[in-house]
């Protein structure tokens, strides 16, 4: 199955349970840039779009450019959100285009020296590049616990194919690279744990050790929830390069 395809059925899931981003996180992209109403941002990687309306919320026109057409259909409309059917290795944008070209949790799906050629070619001069993702502050308990039972039941390297993916970003051009943090929390009810859950591409599906891990999720729920929602506490890190 294509990195594509691995996503087809799991809309519904991503749209009830997938945590935004904070305003800071999309704030320092633009930041130094001018007017934001002014500016153009490529998403690489949309997905339901939760990225492309945070940023246009911001002020820019957003361009989401997302391959998989059920993550398209599921996205709620935004006027400042032109939807593209194209991927990072070849966007379907003119050249020198856009302001910023951003992947949110999405950058381990490319493929890195195409997916950056593409971007040289879509950004203005003296545009940026920024890969953002949310990861588990396992500081947190129950972050900590919920983490525990995706490594226990992850059906590949996902995981560690993120952490190799931020890196090799840093290594784009290590002299103008910025990195920065956010705290971010995920309210959650049991649904809400178990649909969290069922986005993941890399956890099981409608088998014995899908029903084994939902069963573990709702100890958890049973374990931290308070007034029925749990917490789940996350880091937004923001990797920039400028140009």
């Amino acid at each position: 199955m294509s990195f594509t395809d691995r996503f087809s059925e799991l809309a519904t899931a991503y749209v009830a349970a997938r945590p935004s981003y904070p305003e800071e996180s999309v704030d320092i992209l633009i930041d130094g840039m001018g007017d934001p109403a002014s500016l153009a941002v490529a998403d690489l990687g949309a997905g339901t779009g939760i990225s492309s309306r945070v940023i246009a919320a911001r002020g820019p026109l957003v361009y989401a450019i997302e391959p998989n057409a059920k993550m398209r259909d599921a996205a709620a409309p935004d006027e400042r959100v032109k939807w593209v059917d194209g991927t990072a290795e070849a966007s379907n944008l003119p050249a020198a285009s856009v302001d910023v070209v951003a992947a949110f949790q999405a950058w381990h799906w490319v493929d890195h020296p195409a997916g950056v050629a593409e971007a040289r070619r879509i950004l203005r001069p003296g545009g940026r590049l920024a890969a953002i993702y949310n990861e588990r502050d396992e500081r947190d308990p129950f972050t900590a616990a919920y983490g525990a039972v995706v490594m226990k039941y992850a059906t590949d390297a996902t995981e560690q194919r993120r952490a190799n993916a931020l890196a090799s970003f840093a290594a784009i051009d290590p002299a103008h690279t910025k990195r920065f943090e956010y705290g971010n929390v995920h309210m959650l009810d049991r649904a809400g744990v178990h649909q969290r859950a069922d986005s993941s591409s890399y956890l099981p599906k409608g088998n014995d050790a899908a029903r084994a891990m939902h069963d573990e999720l709702d100890g958890l729920v049973d374990a931290f929830e308070h007034d029925g929602v749990v917490k789940m506490h996350l880091v937004t890190l923001v990797v920039r390069v400028d140009g």
